[in-house]
C-alpha cells in the first residue's frame, strides 16, 4: 500500500514536469503518460485493468465528464454561432469517412464479415475529447477552430456510441428500424443540450444560496455529475449535457438569463478560484486517465498492428483533405488548419466500445477489441508526434502545400507558444 501511495505522488510531480516540457519542447505529455501505462501494464505486468475493477471505468468516465465540462466553459457563444456550420461538416463527414475506412479495412485486411466490420468502423469513428481538449488549450489554438474541435469530439462520441449499440441490437434481435436510429441520435443530442442548458439555469438560481455554505468550491462539479447521471439515466448523452452546462454557466449573460428575477444580477457562476480549481482537477484526472488507458491497451499479433497502422494512416490522410476543404477560408491560419488536421486521435469511447462485441459474443469480437486498442495507441502517438514536429520548417512547408495556405514568416515562435 505504501508503495502505491508513493507512486501516486510521484506521478503527479512527473505530470507537472511533462507539462513544463511540453511548453519547451512541444512533446505532448499525453504520449508519455500512455507509454508509462503501457510499461506498467502490458510490458511489466505490474497492474492490469482487472486490478481496478469497476473503479477504473468509473474513474475514466469522471475524467471525461470533468474535461468536457471544463471544455464547455471555454466556449464563447459568439464564436460558437459562427462555428456550427464548419463543425457539422467536419464532424459528420469525418465520422462517416473514418467509419468507412475502418469498415473496409476490417473486411479486406482483417477478414471480418460485414456486421463486425461495421462495428469496428463505428467504434473508431469518434475522436477523443480527453486528448483533444487539453492539447487545443495547451497549443493556444484560435477560438473558432478550437470550438470546432471541441464540439466535434463531443458529437462524434455520441454518434459512435449510438451506432455501435444499434449494430449490437441488429446482431441480437435481427433488425433495426432506420427511423428509430435517426430519432435516437437526434434525441440523444438535442435533449442532452436542453437538459444541460436547463441544468445551468437551475444552478444559477441556487448558486447564490449555495455559496453561503462553507467549503462549496467543488459543489459545481458535484452538480455536473448529477446532471450527467440524470441525463444518462434518461437515455440521452450525459457528455453533451456536461458540455452544454459548462457553456451555459459562462455565457448566461449573452443568453439574457440575468433578466430572470430569481437570478442575482451580480452573480459570477465561475470565478477565478473556481476556474483554477477545475483546471487543476482536469490536470489530475487526465494524468491518471492516460496512464489507465495505457494499462488497458491489449497487444496482439503483428498483423493486427499493421492493419491498425494502415487504418490510422488512411484516416489522417483523409483528414488533411477534409480539413483543407472545411478550412479554406483565409481567416483560418496555416497553423490552426494544420493542428485541426492532426486532431483525430481515438480514446476512451473507442476503448470502451471495443470490448462490447466480444461481450455480446460477436464473431471476430476479439479482433475488433485488439485492433481498436492498437488504433487508439497509434493515433495518440501520431497526433503527439505531429504536434511535436510541426515547428520544424520542413513540416510547415508540407502543411502549407497540403492545405494550400501560405507559409507564415514567423510560424516557429507561434507554434512553440
Amino acid at each position: 500500500m505504501s508503495t502505491t501511495i508513493l507512486f501516486i505522488g510521484l506521478i503527479v510531480f512527473f505530470a507537472h514536469f511533462l507539462s513544463l516540457q511540453f511548453r519547451k519542447t512541444n512533446i505532448p505529455d499525453v504520449l508519455i503518460l500512455v507509454i508509462v501505462g503501457i510499461v506498467l501494464g502490458p510490458i511489466l505486468g505490474f497492474v492490469s485493468p482487472v486490478d481496478f475493477g469497476k473503479v477504473g471505468s468509473l474513474f475514466a468516465t469522471i475524467a471525461l465528464v470533468v474535461i468536457l465540462f471544463e471544455g464547455g466553459t471555454t466556449l464563447d457563444i459568439n464564436v460558437l454561432s459562427k462555428s456550427l456550420a464548419t463543425t457539422g461538416k467536419l464532424a459528420i463527414v469525418c465520422f462517416v469517412l473514418t467509419a468507412l475506412i475502418a469498415t473496409l479495412a476490417g473486411i479486406y485486411a482483417l477478414g471480418l464479415t460485414m456486421l463486425p466490420a461495421a462495428m469496428l468502423g463505428l467504434t473508431l469513428g469518434s475522436t477523443s475529447p480527453a486528448v483533444i481538449i487539453p492539447l487545443v488549450k495547451a497549443l493556444r489554438v484560435s477560438d473558432k477552430p478550437a470550438t470546432v474541435m471541441i464540439l466535434e469530439s463531443a458529437l462524434t462520441d455520441v454518434l459512435s456510441i449510438i451506432g455501435v449499440f444499434a449494430l449490437l441490437q441488429i446482431y441480437t434481435q435481427g433488425g433495426l428500424e432506420p427511423g428509430k436510429l435517426i430519432g435516437s441520435v437526434l434525441s440523444a443530442m438535442v435533449f442532452a443540450i436542453v437538459i444541460g442548458v436547463l441544468g445551468g439555469i437551475g444552478w444559477l438560481l441556487v448558486l447564490g444560496k449555495v455559496r453561503d455554505f462553507p467549503n462549496t468550491i467543488s459543489s459545481t462539479l458535484a452538480y455536473v455529475f448529477i446532471v450527467y447521471g440524470a441525463t444518462e439515466g434518461l437515455g440521452f448523452s450525459g457528455a453533451i449535457a456536461a458540455l452544454a452546462l459548462g457553456f451555459t454557466l459562462t455565457n448566461f449573460e449573452e443568453f439574457k438569463l440575468h433578466r430572470i428575477p430569481s437570478i442575482d444580477r451580480n452573480i459570477v457562476p465561475l470565478n477565478d478560484i473556481d476556474l483554477a480549481f477545475y483546471s487543476e482537477a482536469v490536470f489530475l484526472l487526465r494524468t491518471y486517465f492516460f496512464i489507465y488507458l495505457g494499462i488497458s491497451i491489449h497487444f496482439s499479433d503483428l498483423h493486427l498492428a499493421l492493419a491498425a497502422a494502415a487504418i490510422v494512416l488512411l484516416i489522417y490522410l483523409m483528414r488533411i483533405v477534409l480539413t483543407r476543404m472545411a478550412f479554406r477560408d483565409p481567416e483560418y491560419s496555416l497553423r490552426d488548419t494544420a493542428i485541426t488536421s492532426m486532431m483525430v486521435p481515438k480514446g476512451l469511447a473507442a476503448a470502451v466500445l471495443a470490448a462490447l462485441p466480444l461481450q455480446y459474443g460477436v464473431t471476430g469480437g476479439e479482433i475488433i477489441r485488439d485492433t481498436t486498442y492498437m488504433v487508439v495507441l497509434i493515433s495518440i502517438t501520431l497526433t503527439a508526434l505531429l504536434v511535436m514536429i510541426y515547428p520544424s520548417r520542413f513540416t510547415q512547408r508540407f502543411y502549407s502545400l497540403a492545405m494550400g495556405k501560405p507559409l507564415a514568416e514567423k510560424t516557429g515562435s507561434a507554434a512553440a507558444e
